[in-house]
């Protein structure tokens, strides 16, 4: 599995509780785009409306610019692909408990492109305090037990 697009902040902005795997309905160009790492999950959320979830603040860039329709908007929503359960759980979670859905990351799971999407809950400033703290203290073990 290669890791095509990550949201690197996720982890670090939200408190992670489920993901979920879905797949995307994408044009042959945008397939192309996301290979060449060509595009942005930052600020990406899911949305479920009508029954239908779809991936709302990702921005992706096609690979040749030039052979893509003159109508074509890189920031449209995308519909994604997930089961009646996994829809209702996510549209459940969502809208009662106060969390989001956000995008972890797009990547390959034989030869088809998916996203990697989570239930998460914000972090405040001090929960963000602490994980930096946490990062910082790891390092410093790593440096001392590498050094030895």
């Amino acid at each position: 599995m290669t890791t095509y697009i990550q949201n690197k902040k996720a982890r670090f902005d939200f408190e992670v509780l489920d993901t979920f795997e879905a797949g995307l309905v994408l044009n042959g160009f945008e397939v192309k785009g996301i290979r060449a790492k060509r595009g942005k999950l930052e600020g990406a959320h899911v949305i479920v409306r009508g029954g239908e979830a779809y991936l709302v603040g990702s921005s992706i860039t096609p690979l040749q610019p030039l052979n893509v329709p003159k109508s074509y908007d890189p920031e449209r929503p995308r519909k994604l692909l997930l089961s009646k359960k996994e829809l209702a759980l996510i549209e459940n979670k969502t809208e009662t408990a106060g969390l989001t859905a956000i995008a972890v990351r797009l990547y390959n799971n034989n030869r088809k492109v998916k996203l990697e999407l989570a239930i998460a809950r914000g972090k405040k400033k001090q929960d963000k305090r602490e994980s930096i703290k946490a990062r910082d203290v790891k390092r410093d073990i790593d440096r001392t037990l590498k050094s030895q």
